[in-house]
């Protein structure tokens, strides 16, 4: 598996300048700044690339989910904003290997030989014994079964999303939520399927906004953009950011990190790791 880490070049959706274009300037400002290089994706659909886009198992293969999640199945004008990735590909002269297993690439948390999938990708798969799911995931990403780990669904994301739950560190430390606010009931889920992983953590700050419709990503920092040349954190103008901040300037110490003002687009569900097809050339 590719992590995050080695990543060297950035591409993001062609219509995120148009829909968002404050922050969109902040953004290219910042990538300047980082000495991130980036290019346009052509033809995209939406902003959130790192969904749709090919997951980078090795420096010269990718695997092309299928992308069918349930939360843009519901309706004509949501199926209307899945982009064309075959034609994508084609563009960026990338041919990944296909997959008929559904799954999201914000649900793809990986460390070299590690990975971490929210439980969703079951749900999402139910034509598929659980068991063949999980061998076909475990070639897919080449791994090995004692290093493929899966986190419970909390439903108020209906994303699913392992991303916007847990990153890693290093091989031996993963960064989590902290989860005070959810219900007992998932804390206690979540903590049993993080000490199966056997690593260490180390715990952000979680402030989601009251938000009846559950799209809004403020509050979110573990959604952060980690390439080889610097960290770029969402912010979102809230107390909890000056601590996020620090967290993460040690964590990442090694590397500079960078605060970016996201809310704008948080509120439209979804941060930096999620605009963000991020890959090693």
């Amino acid at each position: 598996m590719i992590p995050d880490h080695l990543t060297n070049k950035l591409y993001l959706a062609d219509i995120l300048p148009m829909e968002h274009p404050e922050f969109f300037n902040r953004f290219e400002k910042v990538l300047k700044d980082c000495g991130i290089p980036f290019e346009l994706l052509p033809g995209t659909k939406d902003v959130w690339a790192v969904d749709y886009m090919p997951v980078q198992t090795s420096k010269d293969e990718f695997i092309q989910f299928r992308y069918e999640p349930d939360y843009l199945m519901d309706s004509p004008e949501n199926k209307a904003t899945i982009s064309n990735v075959d034609a994508i590909c084609k563009a960026i002269g990338i041919k990944p290997i296909k997959s008929n297993v559904n799954l999201d690439g914000g649900n793809v948390t990986k460390w070299d030989d590690s990975v971490i999938l929210c439980e969703k990708v079951f749900f999402e798969n139910e034509e598929l014994e659980e068991d063949d799911l999980i061998e076909e995931l475990l070639e897919h990403f080449n791994v090995q079964e004692e290093k493929l780990f899966f986190v419970p669904w909390d439903e108020n994301d209906f994303t699913g999303h392992a991303d916007g739950m847990v990153r890693f560190v290093d091989e031996k430390t993963l960064l989590i939520n902290d989860y005070w606010q959810e219900e007992e009931e998932f804390q206690d889920q979540f903590q049993a399927a993080i000490e199966a992983t056997g690593l260490d953590i180390i715990i952000l700050p979680y402030e989601p906004e009251d938000d009846p419709t559950l799209v809004s990503a403020v509050g979110l920092y573990l959604n952060y953009l980690e390439m080889e040349q610097a960290v770029i954190v969402p912010v979102f103008n809230l107390p909890s950011d000056k601590k996020a901040m620090e967290i993460l300037t040690e964590v990442f110490h090694d590397k500079k990190v960078v605060a970016l003002e996201c809310t704008e687009l948080a509120r439209k569900g979804g941060i930096l790791n999620c605009i963000s097809w991020n890959i090693w050339v």
